[in-house]
């Protein structure tokens, strides 16, 4: 409460509160006295560029802000702000829904948490770069709750002209992956991905990287990268995004940036936010993005060294069964192996790896569980658990978490001014149930109420002004979104309107399904998409397309 009463005194009050409920002024007006679509009233209003909240009532019209003061006017719809805060809409600069969107564009745990947009493509788009106008036309037919935008990945055009060869491309092969990705470029991709932990795109090399990004950079695009390493060897990993984005000639963002190795903690972060500070400091534009919790989730396979999955799954497999190979990696988890992260060693070892999705009826009673405590189980080796479990995958892919990161580094990383926030989590196909990735994982229902609820009022790591920074003005303005993240009259009005006391994530890595307390309503384009907690079944998102996008 403490800290709410500060909060309270940083607001300027600059009207005097509404003397009436909303609902009861808007049922005082008649049908042709309308003057706006939306008036939002007496709320402490962020204007989402790290000022201090004011006291004032917001008008929409249109999909737009209209006028933001005291607003003798009325609203068609007429929210009652008293008590509330209301913020730009929050954008999620990490997310994995560009699938799932064709299946559920309500994208209600999304909504539900106040993400207002959505940039997703760590993996690309789901569908080949010839494709991605057709696929932009399916969303706005289909009707989609949140804006939404997309990476390409530069692995999509690498596996379309060299497939999952572990080698690099010839000059010739080269120019055919530059003419993909500049079709995705002018299609409205935001800009190239990279997964350079996974196979096939950690065979890429740095070089090969530089030069397909200038492609991007030629449209204004953006790099994003999930590193090449995030453990021991994440400096040396944010060095070379750095340079691909300096010598690529366009802005580098680290997606989900964590220091995952438990003897680096609390060194590795500082250390790796000191380089991207310097590489800023020499006209570098490089920032970050982050999750607020400390496990990750991503598939059980990432436990097998990389030169095992080239020639793609199938060939996996085969290796899997092969038991001179299986002794090569059991061998090389432990030696190491060059261009694969060890995300074991990162996780501090088998008790920290969880199997959460077995993708098959007879293993799911194992969910959970850590496969050191499988293991043990079945008496077997923890790799040979892992390496078993993923063969016997029956309906997707075997996924996991693992627990690899300190409060202590997420609280610095939030504390860097060039830090956003990202979920690394997809729309639900239902709501209540996991991600469409399958993976259960907290930050699916709560990432975006945790930062406010945990860093702001419980830890004061952040200011709620520079939460909502991370939140709004700050990813529109990096990913260079003109008319988003502000209250500002004139740009698209996406908004959240939240109690502080009563913001809470619910999710948790027992029960990762649960919405969130505390957010009564967003709205985007300047429609009401969640009413008190409630979907209200509005698809108002729209495109957000990339600079280079044509018509």
């Amino acid at each position: 409460m403490r800290r709410h009463r500060e909060l309270l005194l940083g607001c300027v009050a600059s009207i005097i509160l509404i003397g009436c409920a909303a609902a009861a002024c808007a049922q005082n007006v008649t049908a042709d006295k309308f003057d706006y679509d939306i008036v939002i009233r007496g709320g402490r209003v962020f204007d989402g560029a790290g000022n201090p909240c004011i006291f004032a009532d917001v008008a929409i019209k249109d999909g737009r802000f209209i006028k933001i003061g005291k607003i003798p006017g009325h609203g068609r719809t007429e929210i009652d702000a008293r008590g509330r805060y209301v913020s730009p809409g929050w954008i999620d600069m990490m997310d994995q829904s560009g699938e799932p969107l064709l299946k559920n564009g309500l994208a209600e745990n999304k909504l539900m948490e106040g993400v207002t947009s959505a940039i997703a493509g760590e993996g690309g788009t789901p569908v080949p770069a010839e494709q991605i106008r057709d696929y932009w036309t399916t969303l706005e037919k289909n009707g989609i709750s949140l804006n939404f935008g997309s990476y390409f990945s530069e692995t999509q055009a690498r596996v379309a002209v060299l497939g999952y060869d572990s080698r690099q491309p010839t000059p010739e092969e080269l120019v055919k992956m530059k003419a993909i990705l500049e079709t995705a470029m002018q299609s409205g991709a935001m800009g190239m991905t990279t997964a350079l932990i996974y196979p096939p795109s950690s065979y890429a090399t740095t070089p090969e990287l530089i030069e397909m990004a200038k492609v991007a950079a030629k449209y204004g695009g953006i790099y994003a990268s999930h590193m090449r390493g995030e453990g021991k060897e994440l400096v040396q990993s944010v060095d070379e995004l750095i340079e691909i984005s300096e010598k690529g000639g366009l802005p580098g963002e680290v997606f989900h940036f964590k220091a995952a190795y438990n003897p680096g903690w609390g060194k590795l972060m500082q250390e790796a936010g000191a380089h991207i500070d310097a590489a800023r400091a020499r006209g570098v534009d490089v920032a970050a993005d982050l999750y607020v919790y400390t496990a990750g989730g991503t598939g059980l396979e990432a436990t097998i060294p990389s030169w095992a999955h080239e020639g793609g799954q199938e060939a996996l497999i085969n290796r899997l069964g092969d038991p001179d190979a299986r002794a090569r990696l059991k061998k090389e988890i432990v030696t190491g192996s060059p261009g694969w992260w060890n995300i074991i060693e990162a996780s501090g070892g088998w008790q920290n790896v969880i199997l959460v999705n077995a993708q098959n009826p007879d293993n799911a009673k194992f969910q959970g569980r850590s496969i050191a405590d499988i293991a043990k189980e079945l008496k077997k080796d923890p790799a040979d658990t892992a390496f078993d479990l993923v063969m016997q995958g029956k309906t997707g892919r075997v996924l996991a978490l693992y627990h690899m990161m300190s409060e202590q580094d997420i609280e610095t990383a939030l504390k860097f001014r060039w830090t956003s926030i990202g979920s690394d989590a997809g729309t639900a196909l239902t709501l209540g149930g996991d991600d469409a990735l399958g993976l259960p994982h907290p930050r699916s229902y709560g990432n975006f109420p945790r930062v406010i609820a945990r860093y702001v009022r419980e830890t004061h790591t952040l200011t709620l002004e520079d939460a909502i920074r991370k939140m709004t003005s700050w990813p529109a303005t990096r990913m260079r979104i003109a008319d988003r993240g502000l209250i500002r009259e004139g740009i698209w009005a996406d908004v959240v309107v939240f109690d502080y006391d009563k913001i809470q994530d619910r999710s948790t890595y027992e029960h990762p399904d649960i919405t969130p307390d505390g957010i009564d309503y967003v709205l985007v384009n300047g429609q009401v998409v969640i009413d008190h907690g409630k979907h209200t079944g509005a698809r108002p998102g729209k495109i957000l397309y990339g600079p280079g996008y044509s018509k």
